[in-house]
């Protein structure tokens, strides 16, 4: 069985998903195949295969692979207690290949027992509601987003965005020529009212057939979609027939509300409880309209390049057949590891026990920061607390400067030159390179920063947020030069 198949089990009755490949673009209908596999077919065990070019294992040099992984505590098991990883060269280890499978050429699906666990994985925490769904393997969100696309975009069509957005998917778009057109948002992410009127009002020579967006921990936003926003979201995607692309790179960096008072130093501690998470517009789907794009980049380590989709299969099918033309899959040595550490050496108590340590230390540093934005950028800058992932949406107080169109660089050179960086609200714009002029109240321009709190040390907070005060200070006051501490200090 093809990896990336789910086994419907008769038991649940889950119906079928609805067909929707009348969304995809011209390009995409029909069989799509192999031109190569299609002629060879599929050899059989019996069969001397001469027909590939494809290396002896023999010769590939890499016999052994052992790996140090610190295991997540529980309470019977210490902190910092590390385990040792092993894959050899022409044995299963457990439930994962050996290295000649993983070193080998592979199908566009991924390793059989990587995508075992995902699928796993899925039904324990996403529960889909209908019956033939799969998982395949990605190199991360960000090569998924551009093969999602495809499927319902070709040059010159629209897609449905957030109106602050990923710059990478923004790039994905500009790559292949697909216009973003902006929802507004407001503290949950994507207006749901917004999105349905931009969708009756529609006036392009083709009505969008996708939406794109990031529903937990939004990218810059933060914002999360309460479970009725998702409904929300949902519903509209059902009454236009859109798919929705569920961008949810930070979905298991959940993080509970700010104690009050948010001074207090018991609002940063860290806490490991187990946390309910906001259900996924996965979890919702009940027609297979969402394709769930996951990566292990957030909650492993970015430079593994795994990730994984989640669709109805025929919907995997065409996405098999674009790994295939390029990728064709992750690193059989990244997902050879993931599948030893997830499938034989933490399972899924060991992983979950994972994800709550990465909330915890996500909880510790969201709170330290806002804190220290408090303290020292009082009147500077609005934020909403963020629930998930890692980034602070500052709308930045420049006072009468921001109706100035060069006040954002402006202050981009007085951050530089105190000795902070924070990214700009530029990039993430998917309206162009207006939106930072956009009047609001009384015509003043909003202008916004995102923080990453995830990176830099906890201790270099309290300095980044005293620069950064003073850059906006200088700014704010147009004959002022900033006076900085030292870069260094």
């Amino acid at each position: 069985m093809s990896p990336n198949v789910t086994t419907p089990d008769a038991s649940t009755a889950l119906p079928m998903a609805k067909d929707l490949s009348e969304l995809f673009v011209p390009s995409m209908r029909g069989q799509l195949k192999s031109a190569f596999k299609s002629v060879m077919g599929n050899p059989t065990l019996a069969m001397i295969n001469m027909a590939g070019g494809v290396p002896h294992p023999s010769t590939f040099p890499i016999t052994q692979l052992r790996a140090s992984v610190r295991s997540p505590s529980s309470p019977s098991a210490p902190r910092n207690r590390e385990s040792t990883l092993e894959l050899a060269k022409s044995c299963r280890s457990q439930s994962t290949e050996s290295l000649d499978e993983l070193l080998q050429y592979g199908d566009g699906c991924g390793i059989d027992s990587y995508c075992v666990f995902l699928r796993r994985y899925t039904q324990r925490v996403h529960r889909p509601r209908y019956a033939d769904w799969g998982v395949i393997a990605s190199c991360g969100n960000t090569d998924a987003i551009g093969k999602a696309v495809s499927l319902f975009c070709e040059p010159g069509d629209a897609i449905l965005v957030d109106r602050w957005t990923f710059p990478g998917a923004l790039s994905s778009l500009v790559s292949a020529k697909v216009l973003p057109a902006p929802v507004p948002m407001d503290g949950e992410g994507m207006i749901p009212e917004a999105l349905d009127s931009i969708c009756q009002t529609w006036s392009g020579a083709a009505p969008p057939r996708a939406i794109y967006l990031v529903p937990t921990g939004q990218n810059p936003t933060g914002t999360t979609m309460s479970l009725a926003r998702r409904k929300a979201i949902y519903a509209v995607a059902q009454k236009r027939n859109l798919a929705i692309i569920e961008d949810d790179p930070y979905y298991f960096l959940q993080l509970p509300p700010v104690p009050l008072p948010s001074h207090s130093r018991r609002g940063a501690e860290r806490s490991d409880q187990a946390q309910d998470l906001v259900p996924s517009l996965l979890s919702l789907d009940v027609d297979g309209r969402v394709i769930r794009l996951d990566s292990f980049s957030k909650i492993l380590a970015p430079n593994l390049r795994c990730g994984w989709i989640t669709a109805p299969t025929y919907i995997l099918d065409k996405i098999q057949i674009l790994n295939e033309s390029t990728i064709l899959q992750p690193s059989g040595l990244s997902q050879g590891l993931i599948s030893k550490l997830l499938n034989d050496t933490w399972g899924f108590d060991g992983w979950e026990a994972h994800l709550r340590e990465l909330r915890a230390v996500y909880t510790l540093r969201r709170n330290l920061f806002i804190q220290a934005v408090d303290r020292h950028l009082a009147g500077l800058v609005e934020y909403t607390v963020p629930t998930a992932g890692m980034f602070l949406w500052m709308k930045v107080n420049l006072g009468s400067a921001a109706a100035d169109p060069t006040a954002m660089p402006r202050l981009l050179g007085a951050m530089k030159k105190c000795g902070v960086m924070m990214a700009p609200d530029m990039p993430f714009s998917s309206t162009g390179p207006s939106v930072a002029m956009e009047p609001v109240t009384d015509g003043i321009p909003e202008r916004y920063l995102r923080a990453a709190f995830a990176l830099v040390d906890i201790d270099m907070f309290e300095p980044a947020l005293k620069r950064l005060a003073q850059a906006i200070t200088s700014v704010s006051d147009a004959h002022s030069a900033p006076a900085c501490p030292p870069a260094t200090s």
